[in-house]
C-alpha cells in the first residue's frame, strides 16, 4: 500500500430545487480534482440538493436511496479515475424515513455511508437522527470515517472514529456563524492525531450565510490546504504514517487513555432539568453561583520552592489589587518547578500549602496552584484548590505525560468542588489533551474548570481573515489566535475554562494562558488571553442561574451536554479500543 496519497476538498454552493445542476457541477469539480491526482475527494453536506428545507414534503422530490442514481454517477467517475468520493445527499430508506447522509463511493461501488447522528436545529424539520453509528471503512488508500456537520461539535464522534483506527475523517458540512476553518475542526484532528478533510459549502440560502473555508487539516492541527470562498477544490497530501503515529504534541495519547474511568460518558446528566437533577435526594445540589472575576497567571517556575512561593504571592496580590480577582489559577508544578519536581515535592497539607491558605484568607479569594505532592513514599502531580477558609480540594493528575511518568503516580479520582463562585472541576495540563476529561467534569455540573498547565506550543494558530460576509458581530478580519485548543475545550463543554500555562519560550512553553467562555459562537467572546508578555489576565464569569424554573445561563443549561447521544458511545469505555 502506498503511504502517501493526494486528497481534495471540494467547496461548492448548491442551488435549491435544481438537483440536476448541482450534481453536474459536483461531478465537474470532482473530475478536475481527480485529474489533479486526488485519490480521495470530499464534497459538501447536502451538496446535491441544498440544505434549508422547510419540511419532509418540500425535500421529498429530491431524496433517494443508497445505492441509487446519484451514487451510480459518482461511482462511474470513481471507477474512471481509480479514486474515492464522499457525497452528501438526502437519503430515503425502505421505510420512507429520511436521513441527512454522507456516502463513500469507490471504483467498485458504494463502500459505506453515514447518517448524521447528532442533528442540528434544521434536521428535525425533515430527517431522523442517524442510526448507523460511527463506522470506519478500510480502503486501499487508508481507513476512512465520515461525519456530518454538527456531529463534530461532540468530542465523542471523532474519538469513536479514531479509536477504530481512522486515518482520516471526512467531515462534510454546511457550517455557519464563524470564520472558517473552524476551531472545532482543527481540534478534532489535533486531539485524535488524524487527518480531517473538511468540505463546507459557501453562499447564502434562505437568509443563512454559510462560511466556506473548506480545508485539509493534518494530525498536528496545521492546515496545508484551504479555500476561503467560492466554488473550487484544494489539494494536499495525506501521509498514513503521520496519522498512524497517533500522537498529540509528541505524546502517545491513545496508549495513555484511562477508559476504566470514563463510564460517565455513557450518561446524560442534562437530559433532565439540571436544577432538579443536581438537587435530587438533597445530595450535592448546585451552588447558587454568582458573577466573579477569574484570573490566570503565567510564569516561569524555578527550582526553589520558597522563591516560587514568593513569586506566586506577588502575582496573586497583583490579581487582587489590580483586577479584583475572585479566583486565581497558577500553572502546573508552579510551586515545585519543572526540572526535578520529585526533589521539591510537598505534603498536602503542609508548610507550602499553609502559606497559600494564609494568602487566600488575607486577600479573600480562591486560588488554584500546581505542585508535586509527596504522600508518604508516593509522588503525585497535583493541584490544590484553596479558599478564604482554607484547603477545599486536592486533585492528582489522572493522565500522565511521559515526563510525569518518570516520577509521578497516576490518580484514578476526578475532583469537583462547590464554592461560592460555582462548581469547580480540576484537571492538570496533559489531562486536557484528552477530551474525555473535560466532558466528565461538565457532566458533573461544573461551571468552571481550572487547568494549571505546562503545555508546549502547537495548540494555537492564526487566521488571515475571510472574504465571506458575515453579519455583525461575527468577526471576519485577521486573528492571531483564531484556533486556541483550550477555547474549544471550554465551548464544547459549556464551561468557563481557566487555562494557566507555564511561560518559558526558551524551553518551548509559549504561555498563551487564558480564561475562555462557555459559548463558542458568542461574539464578542467572553474571554481574555495573555498575548503580550503580561503575567496575568482576567475575565468575568457569571455562573448564577438558580432564579428560574429552567436554566437560561448557557454555563448552567449546557446545550451541548443536552444534545449528546450516549447510546452511540459505548466503545469509548472499552479498553480493547485503547490504542
Amino acid at each position: 500500500m502506498l503511504r502517501v496519497h493526494k486528497v481534495a476538498t471540494v467547496q461548492f454552493e448548491p442551488t435549491m430545487f435544481d438537483k440536476a445542476r448541482n450534481i453536474a457541477r459536483l461531478l465537474e469539480l470532482c473530475e478536475a480534482a481527480a485529474k489533479a491526482g486526488a485519490r480521495l475527494i470530499v464534497t459538501p453536506e447536502m451538496g446535491t440538493t441544498g440544505y434549508c428545507w422547510f419540511d419532509r414534503a418540500e425535500v421529498a422530490p429530491f431524496v433517494e436511496t443508497i445505492p441509487g442514481p446519484t451514487t451510480d454517477r459518482f461511482m462511474a467517475l470513481a471507477r474512471q479515475y481509480d479514486c474515492y468520493i464522499v457525497v452528501g445527499l438526502p437519503e430515503v430508506d425502505d421505510d420512507d424515513i429520511y436521513f441527512n447522509s454522507a456516502v463513500l463511493v469507490g471504483p467498485d461501488g458504494v463502500v459505506g455511508w453515514h447518517r448524521k447522528s447528532h442533528p442540528y436545529i434544521s434536521e428535525p424539520k425533515w430527517s431522523a437522527p442517524g442510526d448507523l453509528g460511527h463506522q470506519v471503512f478500510d480502503t486501499p488508500i487508508g481507513r476512512i470515517a465520515l461525519l456530518i456537520c454538527m456531529d463534530i461539535h461532540f468530542i465523542e464522534t471523532a474519538r469513536l472514529a479514531a479509536l477504530q483506527g481512522a486515518d482520516v475523517i471526512c467531515h462534510i458540512s454546511n457550517w455557519l456563524a464563524e470564520r472558517t476553518p473552524a476551531p472545532y475542526w482543527i481540534s478534532r484532528a489535533f486531539e485524535n492525531g488524524c487527518y480531517v478533510i473538511e468540505s463546507n459549502r459557501w453562499g447564502l440560502e434562505r437568509t443563512v450565510q454559510f462560511s466556506g473555508g473548506s480545508c485539509v487539516i493534518a494530525p498536528d492541527g496545521t492546515v496545508p490546504a484551504v479555500i476561503d470562498s467560492g466554488d473550487g477544490f484544494a489539494l494536499a497530501e495525506m501521509d498514513l504514517d503521520f496519522a498512524r503515529a497517533r500522537q498529540v504534541s509528541g505524546e502517545a495519547v491513545f496508549a495513555q487513555r484511562r477508559p476504566a474511568l470514563y463510564a460517565e460518558l455513557l450518561t446524560n446528566t442534562f437530559s433532565w432539568n439540571p436544577h432538579d437533577f443536581f438537587g435530587l435526594y438533597g445530595h450535592k445540589p448546585w451552588p447558587v453561583g454568582r458573577q466573579s472575576r477569574i484570573t490566570v497567571a503565567q510564569m516561569t517556575p524555578g527550582n526553589n520552592v520558597e522563591a516560587n512561593l514568593n513569586r506566586i504571592a506577588v502575582l496573586v496580590e497583583q490579581a487582587k489589587t489590580q483586577h479584583a480577582a475572585d479566583l486565581v489559577v497558577c500553572p502546573e508544578l508552579v510551586l515545585s518547578g519543572l526540572a526535578d519536581p520529585a526533589a521539591s515535592a510537598q505534603p498536602i497539607p503542609g508548610p507550602a500549602t499553609d502559606r497559600l491558605c494564609r494568602l487566600a484568607a488575607q486577600l479573600d479569594l480562591h486560588l488554584v496552584v500546581g505542585l508535586a505532592e509527596r504522600d508518604g513514599g508516593t509522588l503525585y502531580n497535583s493541584a490544590c484548590l484553596i479558599g478564604p477558609d482554607g484547603l477545599i480540594a486536592r486533585y492528582r493528575k489522572i493522565h500522565l505525560a511521559e515526563a510525569d511518568r518518570a516520577w509521578a503516580t497516576a490518580s484514578d479520582t476526578w475532583t469537583v468542588a462547590d464554592t461560592p463562585l460555582g462548581r469547580i472541576g480540576l484537571m492538570i495540563g496533559h489531562d486536557a489533551a484528552f477530551p474525555e476529561a473535560g466532558r466528565i467534569l461538565a457532566l458533573r455540573g461544573c461551571d468552571i474548570i481550572a487547568c494549571p498547565s505546562a503545555i508546549k506550543g502547537g495548540f494555537c494558530s492564526p487566521h488571515a481573515g475571510t472574504s465571506v460576509t458575515q453579519s455583525a458581530p461575527i468577526p471576519t478580519g485577521a486573528d492571531p489566535h483564531h484556533w486556541h485548543h483550550y477555547r474549544v475545550r471550554a465551548g464544547e463543554n459549556n464551561v468557563f475554562l481557566a487555562f494557566a500555562n507555564v511561560f518559558d519560550p526558551a524551553n518551548g512553553y509559549p504561555g498563551l494562558s487564558g480564561v475562555f467562555g462557555p459559548d463558542t459562537f458568542e461574539f464578542p467572546r467572553r474571554e481574555a488571553i495573555i498575548t503580550d508578555g503580561a503575567e496575568i489576565v482576567t475575565a468575568v464569569a457569571d455562573t448564577s442561574n438558580l432564579d428560574s424554573a429552567y436554566p437560561t445561563n448557557v454555563v448552567r443549561r449546557k446545550d451541548l451536554m443536552l444534545m449528546r447521544l450516549p447510546h452511540h458511545y459505548r466503545d469509548l469505555i472499552r479498553s480493547e479500543r485503547n490504542g
